[in-house]
Formats: structure tokens, C-alpha cells, sequence
């Protein structure tokens, strides 16, 4: 999902990773996914090694304390799917 500005001005900027939770219509429901582990946040799961197709195997990180309401047109390409044990702790987000 784009994510700020292109180096350019344009819109767009860099691609971050995120979870859909939840698709309505033209809206979808997502939780982000950071490699920046923010200990004074609730609700942040890490993620199982390579679930986000990240190059360089970094460890990510789902922050489920903020769910966000996005156009389904802002995605550029879809990466995979949710592992199942992460699934279970965050499919009530989905409602």
C-alpha cells in the first residue's frame, strides 16, 4: 500500500506492507505491518520470518492498536497470505 510522497512530489512514495483484515464495498479494512519493534505500543505481533516477502528477512511486526480504513484502489500488488496462528489473534479486528 502507498504510503507518503514519491521523491518527486508525486503521490504514491514507497510501498508499505499491511494485513487486510476486512473488505466492504471500496473500502478495506487493514492492520499496518512496521520492522520497527515500538515496545509502547499495544497490540503489535511479530510476525512468523518471511511472512511479508521482505528481501532482506528483517523481522516484522503487526500493529493491530490502530486499524485503518483505506481505499481498495491504493494497492498495488498483493504479497501472500496470513499466517493462521496470526490470523486467530486478529480476525475479531475485522468487524
Amino acid at each position: 500500500m502507498p504510503h507518503g510522497d514519491g521523491p518527486d512530489g508525486s503521490p504514491g512514495g514507497d510501498d508499505r506492507p499491511c494485513l487486510v483484515l476486512s473488505v466492504r464495498g471500496d473500502r478495506a479494512r487493514i492492520a499496518r505491518i512496521s520492522t520497527k519493534f515500538r515496545e509502547e505500543r499495544a497490540g503489535v505481533i511479530p510476525l512468523p520470518p518471511g511472512s511479508v516477502g521482505e528481501a532482506r528477512g528483517r523481522t516484522s511486526f503487526l500493529e493491530t492498536d490502530e486499524p485503518r480504513d483505506v481505499p481498495v484502489q491504493d494497492f498495488r500488488r498483493r504479497v501472500g497470505v496470513a499466517d493462521p496462528l496470526v490470523w486467530d489473534q486478529v480476525r475479531h479486528l475485522a468487524d
